[in-house]
């Protein structure tokens, strides 16, 4: 059964590779989806930004990918992730970094 998860990562996490790092743990526990820095948040992040990413996969491996990303890569600092379930709208076939 698919899940989709929809994250906004608040912290330490634009410039210091987190996008790049992000795709790579998405390869490494077998997710799709994209991930992308999002600045019009400021209820969500605040007035530095943050991260948005949308995850898609089997259940257990999209908690080890969430997992991760509470984790962060080990230059960045997560300070909360916020999480929404919600049901795949479109299926994506790899995990792209957007702009």
């Amino acid at each position: 059964m698919l899940k989709q998860a929809h994250l906004y990562i608040i912290g330490d996490v634009i410039g210091v590779g987190f996008r790049a790092w992000t795709k790579i743990q998405a390869k490494i526990n077998g997710v799709t989806g994209w991930v992308r820095n999002n600045f019009e948040r400021s209820d969500v992040f605040g007035k530095s930004g943050g991260v948005e990413t949308l995850i898609q996969g089997s259940e257990e491996k999209v908690n080890l990918m969430v997992e991760a990303l509470r984790q962060g890569s080990p230059v960045s600092r997560v300070e909360d992730v916020e999480i929404t379930w919600q049901d795949a709208k479109e299926i994506f076939e790899g995990f792209e970094i957007r702009k």
